[in-house]
């Protein structure tokens, strides 16, 4: 049963799919659910499209950002570890949409400890239960992941990612992220761990993870979980462990929204490439959505001029395979880190008995006189630097307009694309002012990008020749010479 009981607190606008067993069960053992979706902020929509595209299901976009939901039947749930563009899922066991909370919060906590017996519990642990099959068995997490030291960074700016965590809980502590708040907005992520019930082992372990968006609320994230989580212990009985935990309860707060859930992935799916990283490794589920920004076409040359650890080409080389992808970097380190991670994915290829070859090539090379032959590129897809980790705000000004210049000279005139992703948004715009005769902006995502606002830029390569427009000109550098070494250049 689903112990459902009034509250006078609570407005029931749960979605159908969190209602009982009886009513979900569309035929057998096949169960209608709906899944949650932690994706990378301002690519919402780019991740509805492939839900769509693969599952064949419409998605809702929450109202807060990071986060989609779409229905799905048990039978398809292998399909959505498929997807390429979320980092975490989970199974919703019930949402509200106005959610009323007490003025006090002794009521709010008291309130929040009546709800665990009245939840729906049924089909989302179903869905634990199969999922868990699904997943090839990896053993306990190690203390939480705790001792294990994380890469240099997913991001631009490792201060901002080590204070804040992603706009979803993780299922797992080290899933790195960021906060998408408005400024006024409070933020905080917790786990608790609530305190044992009964001294003797309990067959299932579980914590709760409680995360927290907004200013008007009277408990902090810590109180939320120890109380929820404490009536959660009682009602099922379970042992709770923070860091060998068999099941982690979601209990996800963004104003007066409230959705509870259960966790069907252990870490962020973002980590699927990259075996060695860099200071500014990009997440794959970002890259994805920046290469299905630009539409790669079968037969396209894609360039990555700045490729720090490869993490753009070799989600394109994977995920849109008929292209060809040419990674590159001035510098050697980060070349050595581009192809030892394309090394990984051949082996782990091989191993599981697929073909191991991939559509990338890398090289080492200036990035302002990069060795392409001109007008021979389709798409530029890359991250610039921002001006913190790597290179700096002041050196990006002669940076932007240089490498903008080059990229026009390798694109096809009139149907060349680029996707630029930056957070030196003042810089870029001006830079994109003075080029406008090559480049025309089409399209820009707002990301966040480990606590950094972030613009992902579409641009279009107009259809002027280069060397006949008055932005080849720039400083000392010479574009008639560079063109008639054109003859010369490698492809």
């Amino acid at each position: 049963m689903c112990h459902l009981r009034e509250n006078p607190h609570i407005q029931h606008t749960a979605l159908p799919s969190s209602s009982c067993t009886d009513c979900d069960t569309t035929g057998g053992d096949v169960i209608t659910v709906t899944v949650g979706a932690t994706v990378p902020t301002g690519f919402e929509h780019t991740a509805a499209e492939e839900v769509k595209e693969k599952i064949g299901v419409d998605a809702r976009i929450s109202k807060d950002r990071g986060r989609i939901y779409f229905p799905i039947t048990t039978d398809k749930l292998f399909q959505v570890h498929l997807l390429r563009s979320v980092d975490n899922l989970f199974v919703v066991v019930q949402e509200y949409e106005h959610y009323q909370f007490s003025e006090s919060k002794e009521e709010t906590l008291i309130d929040l400890q009546q709800l665990a017996s009245k939840l729906p519990w049924t089909n989302a642990l179903e869905v634990w239960k199969l999922n868990s099959t699904l997943k090839k068995k990896k053993g306990h997490r190690r203390g939480g992941n705790g001792s294990k030291g994380k890469p240099n960074s997913e991001a631009h700016d490792a201060t901002a990612v080590d204070n804040e965590q992603q706009e979803l809980p993780q299922a797992s502590p080290t899933a790195e992220g960021q906060s998408d708040v408005e400024p006024t907005a409070q933020t905080d992520t917790c786990s608790q761990d609530v305190e044992e019930a009964t001294p003797e082992a309990k067959v299932i372990k579980f914590r709760v993870t409680c995360s927290r968006a907004g200013d008007k609320h009277s408990f902090s994230s810590n109180e939320a979980a120890r109380d929820f989580g404490g009536a959660v212990q009682e009602f099922f009985e379970w042992k709770a462990d923070m860091t060998k935990f068999d099941i982690e309860v979601l209990l996800n707060i963004h104003n007066n929204e409230v959705v509870i859930g259960i966790a069907l992935t252990e870490e962020s799916l973002h980590r699927r490439n990259i075996s060695h990283f860099g200071p500014t490794t990009l997440r794959s589920t970002l890259c994805y959505g920046m290469l299905r920004l630009c539409k790669p076409q079968a037969s396209d040359i894609i360039l990555d001029p700045m490729c720090g650890t490869g993490a753009i080409p070799l989600e394109g080389a994977i995920e849109f395979h008929n292209s060809f992808y040419i990674a590159g970097d001035n510098n050697d380190m980060a070349v050595n880190r581009t192809v030892n991670n394309i090394c990984h994915i051949q082996k782990r290829r091989a191993d599981k008995g697929s073909a191991s070859g991939l559509p990338i090539d890398t090289v080492q090379w200036d990035l302002c006189n990069l060795p392409i032959r001109t007008s021979s590129v389709d798409i530029i897809i890359t991250d610039m630097p921002f001006g913190k980790r790597m290179g700096s705000r002041k050196k990006n000004w002669d940076l932007y307009p240089s490498c903008l210049r080059e990229m026009a000279r390798v694109s096809r005139p009139g149907s060349g694309k680029a996707v630029l992703l930056t957070q030196d948004k003042k810089c870029f715009a001006k830079a994109i002012s003075r080029m406008g005769g090559l480049w025309r902006k089409l399209h820009t995502v707002w990301v966040n990008v480990g606590g950094l606002h972030a613009g992902v830029y579409l641009l279009k390569r107009t259809g002027a020749l280069f060397g006949q427009t008055p932005e080849d000109v720039y400083e000392s550098r010479g574009p008639v010479e560079r063109q008639e070494k054109d003859d010369t250049e490698l492809s």
